[in-house]
Formats: structure tokens, C-alpha cells, sequence
């Protein structure tokens, strides 16, 4: 059962809090342009050993161009930039991006609970069984909502930053976990801490329902062999929008996995359009994800929602991905990066 909101003192304290943290690191309510954070490597043209531009270096500047002033765009741009890291932000208090939408985050990472008329589904569930404790189960609470009625939790993918804590909202609560088979099978190969019980696979374009609320979950395999990205019904009031998460942006290493990334990225463009998706949402703070939920926290009753971008901003975020992609791509064939990297193992 979905309870009413309520704030208590301890709760607007807390955001108080946190909210000032942000913005003494010069975050808060984009108090500080998104350039200022932008690494050398997002604004310089890139070149080879031999001091002769890459073959990288148009997709980058197009990239730049697209994004122009726009500070979601321009942060995706610094987010996909080789040699970018997550910006460490403190963890902010929970807010409702939507009526029904709810943000859980640990700063660095990021849940997402889907309040419906029967229950929650939560996509993703923090690094570990503390979070889960510490950031799930009372955020909940704080925004009026009951963690015992979390019914599913959908995992993007199979990074312990995402499955931490889902076992225990499994075990507490009976919640069903949801992963694409790829990633159960990652699972099983690699046997991480805290790794939930295999137990729902997600089929690309499943249609996951509770409560009257349909959340279309669809593989874009890339950043692993099986990340699966959400769309979501959300309401503000009387008006409805439909929502994308992607579900892991940190781009692999080599060629053909950033081009299976690549062709991830073009088919869930054309999810978008056609479930005419005008809000924007991360797992992780590469996209102004949380200013823009101070910015809402804080701003006057009846301002425009930061998180919804419309159609065509949200389309316009598509082909800076592709872009920087492709620059990427460029910088894979150069003769200098053909040595195999390490796996990434997060974000």
C-alpha cells in the first residue's frame, strides 16, 4: 500500500543538509556551469602519438556542437570522454522526480522506485545490503511509501553497484529480481559479494505490469553483455510522460563491444521515439542527474519539471551518445589502443 507523502522535521533537516553540502562543492541548483567540471580531454582536440589529429576528433567536436549550452548534454559529453570519473557527490536526501517516481541515491549511484496502485518496482538496488538498509528502506518511509510493498526489482545490469542490495529486499520482502540471462550468467561465471539468487529473466522489449503501471524493460547490450534499459510511465498531476533510464553508460574497452554499444544505443533511440519519451534518467551522476533534483527539491510549485526534457532534447541526447561513440570507435581502431584493457566492473 502507497501511503501519502509526509516530511518530518528530521527529514527537511536532512535536506537542508545535504543541499548545502551540494552546493559548497558548487553543485547545487547548477550554481556552478557543468564546463567548469569538464576535463582537458572533453574540450581538446584529440590526435595521435605523431601529433596529427585523430580520426576521433570529428565525432568528438560534433558531439560538443549538439550539446552546445545545454548542461545535460554537455554532461553526458564529459561523462563519455576517455579518462572521465563519476564525480563524487554526497548523497542526497530521497525526492519524487515524479508523483509516482521516486530517486534513491548513494551520491555516486542511484535507484529508482516506481510507486504503482499494488506496490513498487524498484529499479536497481545499490552496492550492497547496508544500502539497502541505509538508503532504500528509509528513503521509502521518508517519501510516505511502504518498503514492504516493493514487489520487483529490475537490475540494469550485473555490476555490484546495481545488485547490491537486492537479496535482502528479497529475503525481507519476497520481491521478485529481475536481470537479462546474460547477466545471470555474468553472475555465475564471476560469483561477486552480495550477488542475488538467479531468479526472473528480463526478455528484450519484456513488459513488466503492476498496478495499472507497465515499465518496458529492453536489452542494450554494451556496457555488459546484458544491460537492459527501462522505459517508464510517469505522471506529474494530470499529465502523463514517459521516461528512459539507460541502463550503463561507462563504454567497454574494445572495438566490438563499443559497437555492439553503439547499435544498443540506435535501437533504444527508436524505443524513444516511439513511446515519445520526454524525460531522461541515470543510475549514476554523468547526466546533471542530481542538480537537477535539488533544483526540483527546491524550486516553486508549478516550475517546469528539470527531468523532463521533451521529445526532441531527449532525441538530441541519443545523438551526442552516438557521436561520442563514435569517437571512441575512431580512438579503439588507432593503431596505439589495439591493446586489450581490463574489464570495467561498474558504473
Amino acid at each position: 500500500m502507497i501511503h501519502p507523502t509526509r516530511r518530518t522535521a528530521t527529514d527537511a533537516d536532512f535536506t537542508r543538509r545535504r543541499f548545502a553540502q551540494l552546493a559548497a562543492l558548487g553543485i547545487a541548483a547548477g550554481a556552478v556551469p557543468i564546463a567548469a567540471s569538464t576535463p582537458a580531454s572533453a574540450s581538446a582536440p584529440a590526435s595521435t602519438s605523431a601529433g596529427t589529429p585523430s580520426a576521433s576528433r570529428p565525432h568528438y567536436d560534433r558531439a560538443r556542437r549538439l550539446a552546445g549550452d545545454d548542461p545535460v548534454l554537455r554532461a553526458l559529453v564529459t561523462a563519455l570522454t576517455p579518462g572521465s570519473d563519476l564525480p563524487q557527490l554526497p548523497a542526497p536526501a530521497p525526492v519524487k522526480l515524479f508523483d509516482n517516481l521516486v530517486l534513491l541515491s548513494a551520491g555516486w549511484v542511484s535507484a529508482m522506485a516506481v510507486l504503482t496502485d499494488d506496490g513498487i518496482v524498484l529499479i536497481d538496488a545499490l552496492t550492497s545490503p547496508a544500502d539497502a538498509d541505509a538508503v532504500i528502506v528509509p528513503g521509502l518511509r521518508a517519501v510516505g511509501a511502504d518498503p514492504a510493498a516493493i514487489k520487483h526489482v529490475v537490475l540494469t545490469h550485473g555490476h555490484s553497484d546495481h545488485f547490491g542490495g537486492a537479496q535482502t529486499l528479497a529475503d525481507r520482502y519476497g520481491a521478485r529480481v529481475h536481470m537479462s540471462p546474460a547477466d545471470w550468467d555474468l553472475l555465475a561465471r564471476t560469483r561477486p559479494a552480495d550477488a542475488p539468487a538467479r531468479d526472473l529473466d528480463i526478455a528484450d522489449g519484456e513488459q513488466l505490469t503492476l498496478g495499472g503501471t507497465t515499465i518496458e524493460l529492453h536489452h542494450t547490450p554494451g556496457h555488459t553483455p546484458g544491460t537492459v534499459s527501462p522505459v517508464i510511465p510517469v505522471r506529474a498531476g494530470r499529465r502523463h510522460h514517459s521516461a528512459m533510464l539507460w541502463g550503463g553508460l561507462n563504454p567497454p574497452s574494445t572495438e566490438e563491444e563499443l559497437r555492439t554499444f553503439l547499435a544498443s544505443a540506435h535501437a533504444f533511440r527508436a524505443v524513444m521515439r516511439r513511446a515519445n519519451v520526454e524525460v531522461e534518467l541515470s543510475n549514476h551522476p554523468n547526466d546533471h542527474g542530481l542538480e537537477r533534483a535539488e533544483q526540483l527539491r527546491h524550486q516553486p510549485p508549478g516550475a517546469a519539471n528539470p527531468f523532463l526534457l521533451g521529445g526532441p532534447r531527449t532525441q538530441r541526447y541519443m545523438a551526442v551518445m552516438d557521436a561520442m561513440l563514435r569517437g571512441r570507435i575512431a580512438d579503439a581502431e588507432e593503431p596505439t589502443a589495439r591493446a586489450v584493457a581490463a574489464p570495467h566492473t561498474c558504473c
